[in-house]
């Protein structure tokens, strides 16, 4: 199939690292060697400390890694939860980009290292990351935050279950959270929007890949079945009323595009505050390419979006 990448992007497609998630220790391995080559951040101005949350009901304790910047504009923080397609990832993924987030709001960074699939499936990742944000409330006084304002942030996978963790977090009554940041989310287990169904051969993220990524993380056979929790799949989820104001970025030629636009256009159908952007020309993980203009227009539009939602 033909798409209309856009220029800068589409000249680096060639270059991009195939990350086949169909032999995960290859691909893990891939992964790591791929965010090792990049260049270590420069950490000035931000304190980074590793600290673990006691998991739920005698599960293994949760390892949290804390970005707290020299100059704070407000008690504030940002809770992450990386990317990966439930299988791959873990402190390291978005460790650049938490020291930048840190040093460039102001605020406290807390990423999340939940356990993967299919080693633990659903709902083992989400208590993870649901005991994460429970340590991050608790400790609010001890990191300087309002525990009133936390925004969660997920990419990819992580925004699946930043948006599974808003749903639980509501429903079990806390931690509180004032805004969702859901970046490309993986929400649908079910495989049948229109662009999941027409990009198979798209870059870094495509059907086949999302297919073995829902059989990790709910087990072989059962997405698209009756019964899929909407906490392991919020589309499936029919109340989205009183979740937190919400942003979601999709990519134009990403399998994942039209299941997020769909949980936008649901989140404000219930009265939830909703910010949707599609980036044209894009793919998903397309913020690889980070030189290209339209990823630089992603970057400073997540601060601004961020910036804005915790008040700072």
């Amino acid at each position: 199939m033909t798409y209309a990448f856009d220029p800068e992007l589409a000249a680096v497609i060639p270059l991009l690292p195939a990350v086949a998630i169909d032999d995960l220790p290859a691909a893990r391995a891939g992964f790591a060697a791929m965010i090792a080559e990049q260049p270590e951040p420069d950490t000035t101005g931000v304190h980074v400390e590793d600290r673990s949350a006691p998991g739920r009901d005698g599960a293994p304790e949760v390892p949290l890694r804390v970005y707290r910047p020299e100059r704070v504009s407000a008690p504030a923080a940002i809770y992450d939860v990386h990317g990966g397609g439930f299988v791959l990832g873990d402190l390291s993924t978005d460790h650049a980009r938490n020291v930048q987030l840190a040093r460039e709001l102001g605020v406290v960074v807390v990423s999340v290292d939940y356990r993967l699939a299919p080693e633990t499936p659903f709902p083992g990742p989400l208590e993870d990351v649901h005991a994460g944000l429970a340590w991050t409330a608790e400790h609010a006084e001890e990191l300087g935050v309002d525990p009133r304002r936390i925004a969660v942030r997920g990419t990819s996978a992580g925004g699946g279950l930043a948006a599974g963790l808003a749903l639980l977090a509501r429903d079990r009554g806390g931690p509180h959270i004032a805004f969702q940041f859901l970046a490309i989310p993986e929400l649908d287990d079910r495989l049948t929007t229109p662009s999941m169904t027409a990009f198979t051969d798209t870059p870094i993220w495509s059907r086949p890949r999302a297919v073995i990524s829902w059989n990790a993380y709910l087990g072989e056979g059962v997405p698209g079945t009756d019964g899929v929790s909407p906490y392991a799949a919020p589309a499936r989820a029919t109340d989205l009323a009183g979740l937190p104001p919400t942003y979601i970025s999709v990519m134009h030629f990403d399998p994942l595009r039209d299941e997020g636009i769909a949980y936008a256009q649901a989140l404000l159908a219930a009265g939830v505050t909703v910010e949707l952007h599609l980036f044209p020309g894009t793919f998903h993980g397309s913020g690889l390419v980070e030189h290209a203009a339209i990823t630089q227009r992603g970057i400073l539009e997540e601060a601004t979006v961020l910036r804005t939602a915790l008040g700072l």
